[in-house]
């Protein structure tokens, strides 16, 4: 089975940007892996609008998965102390407490899978993670995989005429 697997966050996006980059991708599901969802800072990130939003403009599934989110000590610990491999080994240890990839099912058969985190990239963000834990578990059972982060290029700035 072919796989294509999508990461996006919505930090650093407007909707159009968000639900255009979903529709272009040709996602059909969205799995939203943060632990909280109803921040005020989601905008339109939020729960319940997302999955209105997703539903309505472009036909994509809504589904939310906390267990593959960080606990609120390790994101806690890495804004205290911006040690991005203390923080992937903790991430990763975590994961592997919670049984991931085998105690948890996302659905990836079938449909583009994007997995929803708030960071604009996915250098420093959990759901690169959970990417790579999860084509790692696909390829393994045989399945080809193809990632894809979704995110908007920076425009570089312009030189000055002289």
């Amino acid at each position: 089975m072919e796989v294509t697997l999508c990461t996006i966050g919505f930090a650093g996006k407007t909707a159009e940007q968000f639900f255009s980059l979903l529709a272009e991708a040709g996602v059909r599901r969205v799995l939203d892996i943060r632990e909280n969802r109803g921040g005020q800072l989601s905008g339109f990130a939020k729960h319940p609008d997302l999955a209105f939003f997703l539903h309505r403009l472009a036909g994509i599934e809504y589904a939310h998965e906390p267990r593959l989110a960080p606990t609120p000590e390790i994101r806690k610990a890495y804004r205290a102390t911006k040690d991005w491999q203390q923080y992937e080994a903790a991430f990763l240890a975590l994961m592997r407490d919670r049984g991931f990839p085998g105690a948890v099912e996302v659905p990836v058969e079938g449909a583009t899978l994007a997995l929803l985190c708030s960071e604009a990239r996915p250098d420093k963000c959990h759901r690169r993670l959970v990417a790579e834990i999860l084509v790692e578990d696909l390829r393994r059972k045989g399945h080809t995989v193809e990632v894809r982060h979704l995110t908007i290029e920076k425009p570089r700035p312009r030189k000055r005429a002289a």
